[in-house]
């Protein structure tokens, strides 16, 4: 199952703002395999700004951060359609374009979820289930996807 990545797990995950979801966020991006965790490409720029602003780390170390999550996670291009997708989701829903664009990319890159605190949580669309990691209840979802990597990991497969 392909899993998408919103900017705030990958925040969380580079120990911003909160230690609990930080150790939440490594630990589920530690046990799914990385090759069935896609990330958008506008994703890593939002990464790149936090880092950047927020957290006020240097533009060089910054950069080799999101290279590095570029490296260890397949990425999603924005395309013509999905901005498209992006924008009638948006009237529709009254979801930002930001986040639009997210929902958008990860249903053109067949991920059926993506992993986002700042949306609805079982909200779908085309297929994609968001789901918030760092809640109480997991989404069945995501515990079958975790439940599965771990049984992989433990026969060596």
């Amino acid at each position: 199952m392909r899993i998408a990545l919103d900017t705030n797990i990958l925040v969380y995950a580079e120990g911003i703002n909160d230690l609990a979801r930080r150790d939440v966020a490594r630990d589920v991006l530690y046990r799914l395999p990385p090759v069935d965790v896609c990330v958008a490409i506008q994703a890593l720029g939002e990464l790149y700004h936090v880092l950047t602003r927020k957290a006020r780390r240097s533009a060089t170390a910054v950069r080799a951060d999101v290279i590095g999550w570029r490296d260890a996670f397949n990425t999603i291009e924005t395309s013509d359609e999905a901005l498209m997708s992006a924008m009638d989701l948006s009237m529709t829903h009254q979801f930002t374009i930001w986040d639009s664009i997210m929902v958008a990319c990860a249903a053109e890159a067949d991920c059926r979820l993506l992993l986002s605190e700042d949306l609805q949580d079982g909200f779908i669309w085309r297929g994609v289930t968001v789901t918030n990691p760092f809640s109480a209840e997991r989404h069945p979802l995501l515990e079958a996807a975790l439940k599965r990597a771990d049984q992989q990991r433990q026969s060596g497969e």
